[in-house]
């Protein structure tokens, strides 16, 4: 069975480009709109790894996390973002997520870090604080 990845995004667009980006590897795509979406997905499927924007329709990427926990799955949860630099890196790897992918994304980076984590046996995580990001609510618009 192929591994499978699903992508959170209110960007049907860049979803496209992540099916295409990963089309050469073993890897295949689903994708939601939603967490409420990504939640029916998760229950569901066997996904080896979530990546999830930072801002969704309704929610952050910590609410992605918390999803995880709550219906008992431990996919590795990779964040993607423009406003992706090192000091927002430290808080995802921090708050138990696998990787911060940057937006534009950059096919060989996006197949390098899905890829290792799809090939990585994910243990259940110890459970971390997942308060509301401060570099999110800095940077983004709680109104978007």
């Amino acid at each position: 069975m192929e591994p499978l990845v699903l992508f959170i995004s209110p960007n049907s667009a860049d979803a496209k480009i992540l099916s295409e980006m990963l089309a050469p590897t073993a890897l295949r795509l689903d994708y939601a709109v939603r967490i409420e979406e990504a939640r029916n997905k998760l229950a569901n499927g066997p996904y080896r790894v979530v990546v999830t924007e930072a801002k969704l329709p309704d929610g952050v990427w910590t609410d992605v996390i918390e999803l995880t926990y709550e219906i008992g799955v431990f996919p590795a949860v990779i964040v993607t973002s423009s406003a992706a630099d090192d000091l927002f890196w430290a808080e995802v790897l921090n708050l138990g997520a696998y990787d911060l992918l940057a937006q534009p994304f950059d096919e060989k980076e996006v197949r390098r870090i899905l890829t290792n984590a799809c090939s990585q046996v994910v243990p259940k995580p110890v459970r971390k604080e997942t308060a509301r990001p401060r570099s999110i609510s800095a940077k983004m618009s709680p109104n978007v």
